[in-house]
């Protein structure tokens, strides 16, 4: 039986792959701060009852060692993080939480024994141009931990999977920087106009699919790598995502701004498969339209609130 410690569950995509985890019957650990337990509700259900949940912090590099003996994990998704917004709020924190705390996780791999893990890095790695010059302290230390991972390789044989997702949505996408496209749907369905902060194209991956990418890196025991890879998913202008909304909610009232974001526009995404398999990722129609039925069921029975009027 795998026994995988998930770090930062409380989190979009951590509660994704939590998600993704349970479906395939594996036992699930999850660690994050205490409270915000929306998305986990929204995501899981009563599956929930399913996870260990542990309140703690990453940067508790004692702490996460014993953790993740006693729980006797055999796999790590680490995906814990400050995201933009708070890193860029509070830079000394994100510095700690971003980069000592991915330090903490190999560490406390190390020290378990186990061999292999999966880790987010993400978009903001690269600059506009694709080089990695990154235009975020986030980017500059999510490159860092590829960084990081390397060394680990190289020092101790720890092998493992970063992926660099671009813009995550669905449910429990509440926070960060591209969560406004997740916050237009859910306008939509609640019948409320909205207008995205932002315009150009972007590489849009739906939380399922990126859930369950983690659940597959982790798994991959045999690899023997320190590898990046950038998830596929649907390369789109801000145009196409509001004509999929309106074809999911056709009195649907979003806007958007031309002002593109400080990432490519164009990246390489068909690697992953040879580490992890055949890789399936839902269209952004398909994708747009289960998110807006999931938060119509949402908002009807309370579980969720319209998002406020800017």
């Amino acid at each position: 039986m795998n026994r995988v410690l998930v770090t930062g569950a409380k989190g979009c995509i951590g509660a994704w792959t939590l998600r993704a985890l349970l479906d395939d019957g594996h036992e699930v650990v999850a660690l994050d701060l205490p409270g915000n337990m929306h998305r986990l509700d929204l995501i899981l259900g009563s599956d929930l009852a399913k996870v260990t949940l542990v309140e703690g912090d990453i940067l508790d590099a004692p702490g996460l060692i014993e953790l993740v003996k006693r729980h006797e994990i055999t796999h790590i998704v680490h995906l814990a993080a400050l995201q933009v917004p708070a890193a860029k709020a509070n830079p000394t924190l994100g510095a700690q939480v971003n980069v000592v705390g991915t330090v903490n996780v190999f560490e406390a791999a190390l020290a378990a024994g186990i061999k292999h893990l999966a880790y987010a890095s993400s978009i903001a790695a690269y600059s506009p141009e694709l080089t990695f010059e990154p235009r975020t302290l986030y980017g500059v230390w999510k490159l860092a931990n590829e960084g990081t991972a390397r060394v680990y390789h190289l020092d101790h044989g720890i092998s493992s999977i970063a992926l660099r997702p671009y813009v995550v949505y669905g449910l429990g996408r509440d926070f960060g920087l591209t969560s406004a496209p997740t916050f237009a749907m859910l306008a939509a369905a609640a019948g409320q106009p909205y207008h995205i902060p932002f315009g150009g194209v972007m590489l849009y991956h739906s939380g399922r699919d990126i859930g369950r990418l983690f659940a597959r890196a982790a798994l991959q025991s045999d690899f023997d790598r320190a590898a990046v890879y950038n998830p596929p998913g649907t390369l789109a202008g801000t145009a196409a995502v509001v004509a999929a909304i309106r074809a999911a909610e056709p009195e649907a009232a979003i806007t958007y701004d031309e002002t593109a974001l400080p990432f490519p526009t164009e990246l390489e995404t068909d690697e992953l498969a040879e580490a992890i398999g055949p890789v399936e990722m839902t269209s952004l129609e398909a994708g747009v339209a289960e998110t807006i039925a999931a938060f119509r069921a949402a908002l009807a029975d309370g579980r969720i609130s319209p998002p406020e009027p800017k």
